[in-house]
C-alpha cells in the first residue's frame, strides 16, 4: 500500500507531456497542471489555429490563457525532491509529441501499436486485441501506426480508397470506379501494391547487385591505386639510386681526371725545373768565367797578360738549345676540350633519353574503363567520349593576339597589345599554344573565322623566337597543321608537316574537329557540320606530349576552342 501511495504521488506531481516531475508548474483554466515550458511549447504549435487546448481533456481556450507559476504546487514538488521522492520513470507506453495516440484510450493516451485501414483508427496494445480475436475484424488491414489515416478516405464520396485505376494511375474508392472512372481498367489497391512491390523488389535486387558490382569495382580501383602508388614509389626510389650512381660515377671520373692532371702537372713542372736548374748553373759558371776574362783584360803588364791567357779553359758547348720553345698558352687545354666534348655528348644522350623517359611516364595508363588504344570512333558521339577542355596559354600568345572567353578564344588585332616579356612567347608569328599537354586519346573542336587560320598540334619545344620555319606551325618536323583559306572567290584547305603541303578536300565548314590517339600515333582532322567528314589522317610516332595550337593570319580573324557536351 505504501508503494502504491508513493507511485500515486509521483503521477500526481508529474507533467503528462514530459512525464517528469513538474518544473515551474502552472495550472490552466481546465484545472490540469503542466511544466510551464511544456504547455507553452504545446500551445506554440497551436498558435496558427487560434484555438488552444488541454493535452489531456481537449478543452479549448480562446484567447490563449496567460500562465503564472503555481507557487504552492511548486513548493510541494520541491518538498518531494527534498524527501527523496523522484518522478516515476518515463513510461514509454504513453505518447509524446511525435507518437500516434490510441483513439480509444480515455485520459492519458497510450501509444498506438497499429492503425486499421478499414476502421480508420489507431489502437494501443489493449484496444487492438478485438482485431486479433473477433472474426470479422480479423479481415481488416492493420498497418504501422499512422497519423494520416484520413488520406485513405475519398474526399468526394467519404468512402475508403481501396481501388487502383490503371488508366489514370491513381487510387480511388468504389463510387469513383462507377462514376468518373467508369469503364476504366481497375484492380484492388492491394493487388496493384503486390505487383508494384514485386517490381520494387526486382529493382532493389538490380540496385543491390549494381551496388555489389560497383563495390567490387571500387575495391579493384583501390587496389589499383595502391599498385600505382607502390610502383611510383619504387620507381622513384630506383631512379634516385640510378641517378645517384651516375652522379657518383661522374664524380669518380672527375676525380680521376683531376688526379691525372695533377700528376702530369707535377711531372712536367719537375722536368722544367730540372732544365731550369741546369741552365742557372751554366749561367753561374759563365758569369765566373766572364769575370776572370774581365780581370785579365785589365792587366797592364803585357808579359803577365800573355803568360795567363793560354791557361784559360775553352768554353764548353752548351747542352741546351740557345732558345726554349714554349707553346703559347697550350698546356692542358686539350684536356678541357675533351671534357667539353664529353659534356656535349652526355647532354645529347640525356636529352634523347629524357624524351623517352618523359614519354614513358606520360604514357602510363592504368584506367580499367579504356583500352590502351582502339579503333578511331565513327560517330561524333563516339568522339565526344574523348573530348577534353583546352585553354590557351597567355605566355605563348603573340602580342597582336587577344585571348577571351576564359582563354578559349583568340582574336587577331591590328596593333600590338601590352604583354610582359616571356621566353615562351612567339615573337614573329601570330600563334598561341594550349596550356594543357595532350597524351592518350583526346578530341577537341575549333570554330574559326577570318581569311586564313592554321589549326595545329605541336611539341612544346617548338622554337618561339624569330621568323624562320622552325617557329611556324606545319613548317617543321615538330608540328602538324591544317590551314583553311577562304575569300569571296575560293575556299581551300591544306595539310602541312615539315613544310610539305598536301591539298585536302573536305566540305566547307567553319568548325574543325581534331582527334589524337597519342599512343597509337594517330592524328585526324575532321570537317564538322551536320556530320563529320575526315579531312586528313596522319599515322606516325609521337615522341613527346603534344600541345594544341592556332595561327591566325589576318586582322579580325579568330579561333575558339569549343565547349563540348
Amino acid at each position: 500500500m505504501a508503494q502504491q501511495a508513493v507511485q500515486l504521488d509521483r503521477e500526481t506531481f508529474s507533467c503528462s507531456i514530459c512525464l517528469d516531475l513538474l518544473k515551474d508548474p502552472v495550472a490552466i483554466p481546465c484545472g490540469h497542471s503542466y511544466c510551464m515550458n511544456c504547455i507553452n511549447d504545446h500551445w506554440d504549435g497551436e498558435d496558427q489555429k487560434g484555438i488552444h487546448s488541454c493535452p489531456e481533456c481537449r478543452e479549448t481556450f480562446t484567447p490563449r490563457p496567460v500562465l503564472k507559476k503555481n507557487t504552492i504546487l511548486a513548493a510541494l514538488v520541491e518538498q518531494m525532491k527534498k524527501t527523496g521522492f523522484q518522478a516515476a520513470p518515463a513510461d514509454h507506453r504513453y505518447t509524446v509529441h511525435e507518437d500516434v495516440a490510441c483513439d480509444f484510450c480515455t485520459g492519458k493516451k497510450l501509444k498506438a501499436i497499429k492503425s486499421c485501414l478499414v476502421c480508420l483508427a489507431s489502437y494501443c496494445e489493449k484496444h487492438i486485441q478485438p482485431h486479433y480475436e473477433v472474426a470479422p475484424l480479423k479481415k481488416h488491414k492493420l498497418v504501422e501506426p499512422s497519423k494520416n489515416l484520413q488520406e485513405n478516405i475519398c474526399s468526394k464520396h467519404g468512402k475508403v480508397i481501396d481501388i487502383f485505376c490503371c488508366k489514370d494511375k491513381k487510387c480511388i474508392c468504389y463510387l469513383c470506379s462507377v462514376d468518373e472512372h467508369k469503364g476504366h481498367n481497375t484492380v484492388s489497391a492491394a493487388a496493384e501494391r503486390a505487383e508494384r512491390q514485386r517490381e520494387l523488389e526486382e529493382r532493389r535486387g538490380n540496385i543491390q547487385q549494381r551496388i555489389q558490382d560497383r563495390e567490387k569495382d571500387v575495391k579493384l580501383l583501390q587496389q589499383e591505386v595502391e599498385a600505382i602508388n607502390h610502383s611510383a614509389d619504387k620507381t622513384v626510389e630506383d631512379s634516385e639510386k640510378i641517378f645517384t650512381e651516375l652522379i657518383r660515377l661522374l664524380q669518380k671520373r672527375s676525380s680521376d681526371v683531376k688526379q691525372q692532371i695533377r700528376s702530369q702537372q707535377e711531372t712536367e713542372v719537375s722536368r722544367v725545373k730540372d732544365v731550369q736548374e741546369k741552365l742557372e748553373q751554366e749561367i753561374t759558371e759563365l758569369k765566373r768565367k766572364d769575370a776572370e776574362l774581365e780581370q785579365l783584360s785589365h792587366t797592364e803588364d803585357h808579359n803577365q797578360f800573355l803568360l795567363n791567357y793560354p791557361s784559360l779553359p775553352a768554353l764548353r758547348e752548351s747542352t741546351h738549345s740557345s732558345s726554349i720553345n714554349i707553346r703559347p698558352l697550350r698546356h692542358f687545354e686539350d684536356v678541357t676540350a675533351a671534357v667539353s666534348e664529353l659534356r656535349d655528348k652526355l647532354q645529347d644522350v640525356l636529352r634523347d633519353s629524357w624524351t623517352n623517359i618523359s614519354l614513358m611516364v606520360t604514357e602510363v595508363d592504368v584506367s580499367p574503363s579504356e583500352p590502351e588504344s582502339g579503333p578511331e570512333p565513327t560517330t561524333r558521339a563516339g568522339f565526344l567520349k574523348y573530348s577534353c577542355k583546352i585553354t590557351m596559354d597567355p605566355n605563348t600568345a603573340h602580342t597582336m593576339l587577344v585571348l577571351s572567353e576564359g582563354n578559349r578564344k583568340v582574336t587577331r588585332m591590328d596593333q600590338h597589345q601590352i604583354y610582359p616579356n616571356h621566353p615562351d612567347r612567339f615573337t614573329d608569328w601570330c600563334q598561341v599554344l594550349s596550356r594543357e599537354s595532350l597524351t592518350g586519346r583526346c578530341y577537341w573542336e575549333v570554330e574559326w573565322s577570318g581569311k586564313r587560320v592554321y589549326i595545329a598540334v605541336t611539341y612544346k619545344n617548338i622554337s618561339r623566337a624569330g621568323d624562320g620555319n622552325e617557329c611556324r606551325f606545319g613548317y617543321n618536323d615538330k608540328s602538324w597543321a591544317v590551314n583553311h583559306y577562304k575569300d569571296i572567290y575560293r575556299y581551300e584547305s591544306n595539310f602541312l608537316h615539315n613544310n610539305i603541303w598536301t591539298s585536302i578536300s573536305a566540305p566547307r565548314s567553319s568548325r574543325v574537329g581534331v582527334y589524337l590517339d597519342h599512343r597509337a600515333g594517330l592524328l585526324s582532322f575532321y570537317s564538322v557540320s551536320e556530320s563529320m567528314t575526315l579531312s586528313h589522317r596522319v599515322q606516325t610516332r609521337f615522341t613527346e606530349p603534344l600541345h594544341a595550337g592556332v595561327w591566325v593570319c589576318n586582322t579580325g580573324g579568330s579561333a575558339e576552342f569549343c565547349k563540348l557536351k
